[in-house]
């Protein structure tokens, strides 16, 4: 069967950036070291043209796969429409031929994996995935969250289906005297709640963060908000950013500093115990 643009570069396991009506990828051409990925790939027609180095050609030929027609896609696109519609009304469900993983991983304990629901599932596009239902306040799953399992496999997380709303993970968090720990990655949440810090709270990125979202977590019974983000200059700023939203709510907030290049995923147990010593005593 003929597949997409984006199935055929999560397929060669090809990372991507979305970028208008391209994908930005690294250039395919083997005597290019493309460290700034410059290769654009029109997400419809997969011609493909890096403005680098001048490689140009069609993504389907290069990888001799079989393409789509416009209306196969057109058709594709009103099925996943009518699933958007579906799941938006009663929520995904998770796989019967799925298996609850059962051990740790990235130094997170199996008993904190299976508390929210991790499990693995061998069907094409979520093979060697660790996977996360992540659900709204309701409990109605909205998307999985998909994280490699190997170092080397890209890219690194995926969001099933593409384009789903992320609600904050997890939707109903502890709440530690008024105040939640609010992070960026799920494993950043996950690394923290598993060695001590329960009221830590994924937002799935800086892009991510608006006033709605942290106006649900004002009516949950959060007062102010301790904003942990990576240690880079992404984080740094979306940090910032987040801080400013949360004024304008009302919320108390304060940014807590973190050594460059580091996540809240990576911290050790000791680190995450000084941690919540500092915030709450």
């Amino acid at each position: 069967d003929g597949m997409d643009v984006l199935e055929l570069l999560n397929k060669e396991e090809v990372g991507y950036t979305p970028s208008g009506q391209d994908y930005l990828i690294r250039c395919l051409n083997p005597e290019h070291d493309d460290s700034n990925p410059s290769l654009r790939v029109d997400k419809v027609t997969g011609v493909m043209h890096c403005f680098s180095c001048g490689f140009r050609g069609n993504v389907f030929a290069h990888f001799d796969a079989p393409g789509i027609s416009p209306k196969e896609l057109k058709r594709k696109r009103v099925k996943e429409k009518i699933e958007e519609r579906r799941v938006e009304n009663v929520g995904l469900q998770i796989p019967e031929a799925s298996l609850r993983f059962v051990g740790s991983f990235k130094n997170i304990s199996a008993d904190t994996l299976k508390k929210y629901g991790a499990f693995t599932y061998h069907e094409k596009g979520y093979a060697g995935r660790l996977l996360f239902p992540v659900r709204d306040v309701t409990g109605k799953i909205n998307a999985f969250l998909g994280r490699a399992m190997e170092p080397t496999t890209i890219p690194k997380y995926m969001i099933y289906p593409r384009g789903a709303r992320m609600p904050y993970f997890p939707p109903l968090p502890d709440i530690v005297e008024g105040t939640i720990v609010l992070v960026e990655g799920i494993f950043d949440a996950l690394n923290l709640i598993d060695k001590g810090l329960e009221n830590a709270v994924c937002c799935f990125g800086t892009n991510n963060v608006d006033i709605y979202k942290l106006s649900l977590l004002k009516v949950l019974g959060v007062k102010g908000v301790h904003i942990l983000f990576d240690g880079d200059d992404a984080g740094r700023r979306g940090a910032k950013t987040t801080s400013l939203l949360c004024e304008e709510l009302d919320l108390a907030t304060n940014i807590i500093p973190i050594q460059n290049n580091i996540d809240p995923g990576d911290l050790p147990k000791e680190r995450v115990g000084e941690l919540r010593k500092y915030l709450y005593g």
